[in-house]
């Protein structure tokens, strides 16, 4: 038998074993893909490896662990596997008193949330909050519930919210020695201020040199509360100068007023 006859009967004898073995990788290739869907359908069935535990850490006034808990398990109904930490993350951060927060899970069945909660430092235009960093938040309606300390107001035009925050803070800060502060603060279209004290006292500071003007008001109080009368308001929008709006006297005011 010549070679070219020995050469073909050798490759009739591998043909049988090339198809064996074709069959077999790809039964092996079907067999790792149904194995895979399998493992990620198990992964993914809540009811076997379902998040059992919400775990929540921080300090919380207002915000309520089982409300929280509700929101997360309604927007995310997967498994332990399944759950999207960056989701939970962007729900709980569009919350209005939640200021950040931190998700993670944990082998086994665990979800940890650490949140820092909304600090509020005044209302804004009656139907906002301001955060400390001037910063407006939908937690007017929910501010009651956690907190008992009276907010000073601030009312001004949008966009001011930082602006009047700081300004507020300044003249606190003056105020601080002298048993009074600012309850409401009102700045104008023009930034112009105009605040209203614990004594109801109102000052019209004007759009210059209002911590200046405010100090002026602090040193020359003392003088105008020897005239014995109630001061209604004080324009301060003087160079060197201030105008008393004078009530009553503090002995003729009725004795239940």
């Amino acid at each position: 038998m010549n070679k070219q006859a020995i050469s073909t009967v050798e490759q009739e004898r591998e043909k049988p074993n090339f198809w064996i073995g074709l069959s077999v990788f790809v039964c092996v290739i079907i067999l790792l893909v149904i194995g895979i869907f399998k493992v990620n359908e198990w992964l993914q069935d809540e009811q076997r490896l379902p998040v059992q535990k919400v775990v929540f850490s921080g300090v919380r006034n207002v915000l309520d662990d089982q409300r929280l808990e509700n929101i997360i398990r309604q927007e995310q109904t997967g498994s332990f596997f399944a759950l999207d930490v960056n989701d939970v993350h962007a729900l709980l951060e569009g919350l209005p008193w939640v200021y950040r927060a931190s998700v993670r899970k944990r082998w086994p069945n665990s979800l940890h949330v650490y949140l820092v909660e909304q600090t509020p430092a005044a209302t804004w235009n009656d139907d906002l909050l301001l955060n400390e960093a001037g910063e407006p938040f939908d937690g007017a309606a929910l501010y009651s519930l956690g907190y008992t300390k009276k907010l000073p107001s601030i009312f001004g035009p949008g966009g001011s919210e930082k602006t009047a925050l700081a300004g507020l803070s300044a003249m606190q800060l003056i105020l601080s020695n002298t048993g009074l502060r600012v309850e409401q603060l009102f700045l104008s279209e023009r930034f112009a201020w105009r605040v209203e004290l614990n004594n109801n006292i109102q000052l019209n500071l004007g759009r210059k040199e209002f911590i200046d003007r405010l100090q002026r008001f602090i040193d020359v109080y003392p003088l105008l509360r020897e005239q014995n009368k109630q001061i209604n308001y004080i324009d301060l929008r003087y160079d060197t100068g201030l105008a008393v709006g004078w009530g009553e006297s503090i002995d003729s005011a009725p004795e239940n007023s």
